[in-house]
């Protein structure tokens, strides 16, 4: 089964405008997440989705010099551009990575990829149904096949844009596995996602301490927040609008 990342990635983020590609430790904030997703043995192929219009034009060329694969799409319909990277890539499976989390760590990539892979029966698996992690390792692996029929079956411009929302909504159409946090990181108090300007310094700190964000596992990335309270006190009263469309 051929398994392949898509990360969207656009300039025109509605809070922190252009943030991808701000640049942190010598490298654009898109860099520092392809690298720790290029740590991943179990994907075949890493692809940037951004979005058909000249001002994201920066985000394909930064790929193209990295020799990472870019496919262009819609600017607001993420869902389409998502099935359309994927069948542009023949995908059989798709693995969602959001290109707001630098910090991922590619083991959780990998554990949800080997789930979805041991378990036919799925049609969806994420860590990102029910809120357990913290915010910023959020990964989804699924079947293009389930994408493409909720592609056929939402028409609202709103659950689209949000790409697999449609999926995630309707367990009665499509078999869906969440993938909980063991309880030593079961930390959804953190956020090590950028979505905001004190995100953004937050996540400059850690990519310092941790070699520039190659290194730094889930459990010691956590460890130095505790170690270092008044980073968070900046971060943990930031509405965060992903919890409208998630489960508690």
């Amino acid at each position: 089964m051929r398994t392949v990342a898509m990360i969207p990635a656009r300039m025109g983020s509605g809070r922190l405008p252009g943030k991808v590609m701000t640049s942190l430790q010598g490298k654009p904030l898109l860099g520092h997440l392809l690298d720790r997703v290029g740590h991943c043995k179990n994907l075949d192929e890493v692809v940037v989705a951004t979005p058909d219009t000249v001002q994201n034009d920066c985000i394909q060329d930064y790929c193209e010099s990295r020799s990472v694969a870019v496919f262009r799409g819609s600017e607001d319909d993420v869902l389409d551009r998502l099935l359309q990277g994927l069948l542009w890539s023949k995908a059989d499976a798709g693995v969602l990575i959001f290109g707001d989390g630098p910090l991922i760590d590619p083991q959780i990539i990998s554990q949800a990829v080997n789930v979805f892979h041991a378990n036919s029966r799925y049609d969806f698996v994420g860590n990102d149904l029910t809120t357990t992690w913290p915010s910023g390792m959020e990964v989804e692996v699924f079947k293009v096949g389930a994408l493409a029929d909720a592609a056929q079956r939402c028409h609202d411009p709103q659950i689209r844009e949000h790409g697999t929302l449609f999926i995630r909504q309707n367990p009665k159409i499509y078999q869906l596995y969440n993938l909980e946090a063991p309880t030593e990181v079961s930390r959804s108090d953190l956020s090590f996602e950028v979505d905001v300007m004190e995100d953004l310094q937050v996540v400059e700190v850690l990519l310092r301490q941790f070699s520039g964000g190659t290194d730094g596992s889930l459990e010691e990335l956590i460890r130095f927040m505790d170690e270092n309270p008044q980073l968070t006190a900046g971060t943990q009263k930031i509405e965060r609008r992903w919890k409208k469309y998630r489960s508690k």
